[in-house]
């Protein structure tokens, strides 16, 4: 999630911050699952469901993820959408004039029918470098908030990876004990580390992400074949996540209002959290995105470490600079604005942009078919 800081630390709201034990999935209620299956053959409109209906829905939805990364069940299907490339135009400073440019559009629709089977998407994998894509969610969420980009990139055949990034998701580390950014992306660069000589992924980080696979990218240039940076922080050497909010073109009152900074160290010692206020959540990053993907976020986002959104990143030309790197603008981004993310993209131009028309922060809820879409177009550049 992206967060920017208000100058009078004073006003900031101080909430000491308790661990919660990580809830089991084997110990949920099975028919909490099955009452959502009943409720998903039905033919009730989606605007019957009252509130208490759409949060037993996401529960079930998170449960349901966490069994497909265990078991590798397929998820259900999603339908498609295009992608429709345009020239640039208007561009104002040489960067953005250098920067290839292309866009995705789709029917404005909140809702997601199933697939068809003829709009399944053809990839001739041996024509690609790589086939396998690692997703890394943003601050506050997890690899739960990727489980509609795994199922379409699991129809075309493509091998996908969830990273829980330390403190989030699952991981059962608390995210008030987080005190660096090596620490927070630790599951990252042991998957990494673990790939096979010869062996390359595509990295695709989200938010607060974009600094996670960064630093991976630093580390690993040579098992790193493209790198996608979604509504991203993508930084430049010597910066930090808060630099990036420090900006003019970031003016962002609502974010101000939703963060609150956990103190699990005490009152008078530094934060070492951030958390959202649940009731600003569906304005501040999911203004574009179904009800259904709100109430699953609502009862899964957990606080952002803190140390790591400090943390200045050191990257080299012959490292991160050797690594492809692709950007994906969300125009309807209310956490971080677009005059912002066309900042990032100025001061530090990737290869090419692509922007997701009607996208809120979070694609993967808003225009999942459109941010798939995109990937494996990413993913067929030569």
């Amino acid at each position: 999630m992206g967060i920017c800081f208000s100058t009078k630390s004073t006003r900031a709201t101080r909430i000491y911050s308790k661990r919660i034990a990580n809830q089991s999935s084997a110990s949920i209620n099975r028919s909490s699952v099955n009452r959502w299956n009943r409720v998903r053959s039905s033919s009730v409109k989606k605007e019957q469901f009252d509130d208490a209906l759409l949060h037993e829905q996401a529960i079930a939805a998170a449960l349901l993820f966490q069994q497909h990364q265990q078991n590798g069940d397929v998820l259900p299907d999603f339908d498609r959408s295009t992608s429709l490339r345009h020239p640039s135009g208007g561009a104002n400073s040489k960067s953005q004039q250098v920067v290839s440019r292309s866009s995705s559009t789709r029917r404005r629709s909140l809702t997601d029918p199933m697939l068809h089977a003829h709009l399944i998407q053809e990839v001739k994998h041996d024509e690609l470098e790589t086939s396998h894509i690692v997703l890394v969610h943003g601050g506050g969420f997890g690899a739960w908030c990727w489980y509609k980009t795994i199922a379409l990139l699991e129809e075309c055949k493509f091998k996908v990876t969830a990273i829980d990034s330390s403190g989030s998701g699952i991981d059962l580390f608390d995210a008030n004990a987080i005190e660096s950014l090596s620490q927070h992306v630790k599951p990252l660069t042991d998957f990494l580390e673990k790939l096979a000589d010869g062996e390359k992924v595509i990295l695709a980080g989200h938010d607060f992400g974009g600094a996670c696979i960064s630093y991976a990218m630093e580390l690993f240039p040579s098992k790193v074949a493209k790198a996608i940076f979604i509504a991203a922080s993508m930084l430049k050497t010597g910066q930090s996540t808060l630099d990036m909010f420090s900006h003019k073109e970031n003016t962002n009152d609502l974010m101000r209002q939703a963060q609150k900074f956990l103190y699990a160290n005490g009152n008078d010692q530094p934060p070492t959290a951030i958390d959202l206020d649940k009731s600003l959540l569906k304005d501040l990053l999911f203004n574009q995105s179904p009800p259904k993907d709100v109430a699953l976020a609502s009862v899964s986002m957990r606080p952002i470490p803190f140390a790591p959104v400090l943390e200045k990143l050191s990257l080299s030309d012959s490292n991160y600079g050797s690594v492809r790197r692709f950007y994906i603008e969300t125009p309807e981004d209310n956490a971080i604005p677009i005059t912002l993310q066309q900042r990032l993209i100025n001061e530090n131009p990737p290869e090419k942009v692509f922007r997701l028309k009607g996208a809120d922060h979070c694609p993967f809820f808003s225009k999942p078919q459109a941010l798939h879409k995109l990937l494996v177009e990413i993913a067929k550049i030569k």
